[in-house]
């Protein structure tokens, strides 16, 4: 993944709060209706909102660069959109196993959560203990946290050992029969997302024909999605 360049927006002496607050001050000018329409379009659930589109985001978090300071002081303000920037410009080198917990517990929407997992934590040495863990989670939004992560390090982790994914389909076969909407949806990327490993494609098919049979409806969606899916898409060899 490319790295993004250190670029601070402003004087690295300003406090992180400060810059923060500029930061809020310049989205809420981007804020538009039609963005904020967007959010309930997309069934994003955020009260603390601007409304303000991922194409103006994107360019503001590049401009940044990685803060991680800048990153926590955004992620505390509660606003949507600054915590969308907080997980583009934190350093995952610099993300704690207990930073992780707390912004999991704030997760209150599919896409503050998604993004989290798929430009963040991915990056971290510490996805898999946390997949693990979140799994048991009770929380919408916070179980899916789980399955987002592990189908965000299924796609970006070229390296990772296909044994760290194997041992992810008991907790799949788990978690199968949850049947609240971005549980479920989630579980099905996890599995849909190993199994574009080539290695992985067969036991992943497998798991996805059982649940097929299984007796709740959650499952035989994800069952059958992921097989569809799998029919039509040609899994990647792991690199050497």
């Amino acid at each position: 993944m490319p790295k993004r360049k250190s670029a601070a927006a402003k004087p690295a002496t300003t406090p992180p709060t400060e810059r923060a607050a500029m930061l809020l001050d310049t989205l809420k000018k981007l804020s538009t209706q039609r963005d904020r329409d967007n959010l309930k379009r997309f069934a994003i659930s955020a009260p603390k909102s601007f409304g303000v589109s991922m194409a103006n985001m994107k360019p503001l978090a590049k401009q940044i660069g990685r803060d991680h300071d800048l990153a926590a002081a955004l992620w505390k303000t509660g606003w949507y959109e600054a915590r969308m920037i907080a997980t583009l410009i934190d350093d995952p080198a610099s993300v704690t196993p207990a930073q992780m917990d707390r912004w999991c517990r704030d997760f209150d929407n599919w896409a503050i959560c998604d993004t989290a997992c798929f430009h963040l934590f991915d990056r971290t040495p510490l996805a898999f203990a946390k997949i693990r863990q979140w799994s048991k989670e009770k929380g919408e939004f916070q179980k899916r946290a789980a399955f987002a992560l592990l189908a965000s390090v299924a796609l970006h982790d070229k390296q990772a050992d296909d044994d760290l994914f194997a041992e992810c389909f008991p907790i799949i076969e788990k978690a199968s029969d949850d049947d609240r909407n971005f549980v479920k949806k989630g579980v099905n990327w996890a599995l849909r997302g190993i199994g574009r490993r080539a290695n992985l494609r067969p036991a992943a098919t497998a798991l996805a024909e059982k649940l097929t049979g299984s007796t709740h409806r959650a499952a035989r969606w994800i069952g059958r999605d992921a097989l569809a899916d799998f029919k039509k898409s040609k899994p990647k060899a792991r690199p050497k």
